[in-house]
């Protein structure tokens, strides 16, 4: 720990003398697709970000092609990213479930530990901000496409490590936490979503008149909404792209020159691209004023149909269509209303084959159903105090997910600096571990080849000595073990558990039944189902 004295019982080793090999597989040429049932699959490096494994980002590897099936991923498998953006090289995963047969490749490895008990420390210290720090910053390649961390990068890199019973508690610890924090995460999306929704509703109350059906009832406004189309109440036009072979067209300063990716803002008030006098001449643009609404008829994604209104004048691309000049000035934001209330159905209205698109025609004749002067009036100012009310709450929510955002490195830092949970002064100090892991190295060594065994779907390398110190029997246990340890650190994930309980996960999972069925402890599911599940002893 740089600049910083380790805890008591603790040592300062390198991933070189935690980690037993490096696995990785080969660059494949693959089908794009993830594979089927029966197909075998090459993950892709999108298949290893910050949270879970994606076992969907994956492409099919042809029938016929040899693999070595020492590359199949399986559950419980530490995946690490050498190679990807300077934000996720360096990532890593713990493969919780599978269910499809994958195979690593060159880009990502599987690393396996010397010992099996120091995995999750392994994972957790990888994920925390002095690691992807340091990773981040000796990884090597173009800033602005893919990073690549070296294999002796990866060796060298600094892990503090804390007494094993230490680690067990702080596993423990951070499980239960960071489920927590998910949870609270989930929960801000859920919020996300309901503003979603939120402003939906206003929009289509407003334009079928539900917004207003009271205020009509108070006002005796017996009015009948009146059909017409866009170009009966407003002008429409577009734009063009002045040939770009021509740098005489174009400029760092000079005309704003706005194009359909930039309808993605509710209000332009600046532009990327610029172009001059000649090159507005010689295309014949058009300047739009300030107030202009913008359509975007072309674009892929969300693009197509999306409602912008221009806050400069501003000439704009042929992908546009702008909405000017109204015949009366108080349309205009009952005609934006419209717009975006009708999203969808406009982007349903676009033709063409692979890339379907709008056009001015589609656009002139959108119909709307026009309310009366004052109706209308009334309804801008609902939908305008709503909407200011939802983006309120948006500010408010993006604040709270940046504190949520924030504290998974914290915990994260706070755990690595051996502040997380209390020290015990019995448990074995780290440097011993480190001891008789390279003890153990040096007898495999000796005898030509490590001693290998199964545990559950996983193949893993260890040592006599290993498993005699570090993992115990049902027949070593007591009968309320498990719940023993909840009664001492407080309610549990399964992980976290079995992690703790010292047992083999067959054992652990035959002693949870038990302990189950003698109503020695249960599951807590809490009240939401966000809420995390968590072991926990009977009172």
């Amino acid at each position: 720990m740089e600049g910083r004295e380790l805890p008591v019982g603790w040592a300062q080793a390198t991933l070189a003398e935690l980690i037993d090999r490096i696995e990785a597989g080969k660059n494949l040429r693959c089908i794009e697709t993830p594979p089927l049932n029966g197909e075998t699959g090459i993950v892709k490096v999108s298949a290893v970000s910050w949270g879970r494994f994606r076992e969907e980002e994956s492409k099919t590897v042809p029938p016929g092609v040899a693999l070595d099936p020492e590359t199949r991923i399986r559950q419980g498998d530490l995946l690490f990213s050498r190679a990807n953006t300077i934000e996720l090289v360096g990532a890593c995963v713990m493969v919780e479930s599978l269910s499809k047969d994958l195979r690593l490749s060159d880009k990502i490895l599987r690393l396996v530990p010397s010992e099996e008990a120091v995995k999750p420390w392994i994972y957790r210290y990888l994920s925390s901000p002095r690691a992807r720090k340091y990773l981040s910053e000796t990884s090597s390649g173009n800033q602005l496409s893919m990073r690549n961390i070296s294999q002796r990068v990866l060796m060298e890199t600094p892990v503090p490590l804390a007494p094993l019973n230490e680690q067990r508690r702080i596993a423990a610890k951070l499980d239960t936490t960071l489920a927590a924090v998910d949870a609270c995460r989930q929960r801000l999306d859920g919020v996300a979503a309901i503003l979603k929704r939120f402003r939906q509703a206003v929009l289509a109350a407003a334009t079928s008149g539900e917004l207003t059906r009271e205020w009509r009832e108070e006002n005796s406004c017996d009015k009948l909404w009146q059909q017409t189309t866009i170009d009966q109440i407003a002008k429409v036009g577009t734009g063009s792209t002045p040939l770009r072979s021509n740098r005489a067209f174009y400029g760092s300063s000079g005309i704003p020159w706005i194009t359909s990716a930039a309808t993605s803002e509710e209000l332009i008030t600046s532009a990327n691209e610029f172009v001059t006098e000649e090159g507005k001449a010689a295309s014949r643009l058009r300047i739009y004023p300030e107030g202009t609404l913008l359509v975007a008829m072309y674009g892929e994604g969300k693009t197509r149909g999306q409602v912008s209104e221009l806050g400069i004048a501003a000439t704009i691309n042929q992908a546009c269509a702008a909405i000017h000049d109204p015949s009366e000035t108080y349309l205009m934001p009952f005609i934006k209303i419209v717009l975006r209330a009708n999203y969808l159905e406009m982007r349903d209205l676009a033709e063409g084959g692979n890339q379907p698109n709008l056009n001015l025609s589609k656009i002139k004749k959108f119909q709307i159903a026009l309310p009366s002067k004052d109706e209308l009036v009334e309804i801008c100012d609902r939908v305008e105090t709503f909407l200011a009310l939802a983006d309120q709450l948006e500010a408010r929510l993006n604040s709270a997910r940046k504190v949520v955002d924030r504290l998974t490195p914290a915990l994260l830092a706070k755990a690595f600096r051996g502040e997380l949970v209390p020290h015990d002064p019995e448990d074995e100090p780290a440097s011993v571990l480190l001891e008789r892991i390279r003890v153990s190295r040096q007898e495999d060594t000796a005898s030509g080849k490590p001693k290998r065994r199964r545990r559950g779907n996983a193949q893993i390398s260890i040592t006599k000595s290993t498993a005699l110190t570090n993992m115990s029997t049902r027949n070593n246990v007591q009968s309320n073990h498990l719940s023993a340890i909840l009664k001492e650190c407080g309610p549990l994930s399964a992980e976290a558990l079995w992690s703790a309980s010292q047992l083999e996960i067959d054992d652990f999972y035959a002693q949870l039944r038990d302990e189950e069925a003698q109503g020695f402890l249960h599951e807590n599911r809490g009240d939401s189902p966000h809420s995390p599940r968590l072991l926990e002893p009977a009172a």
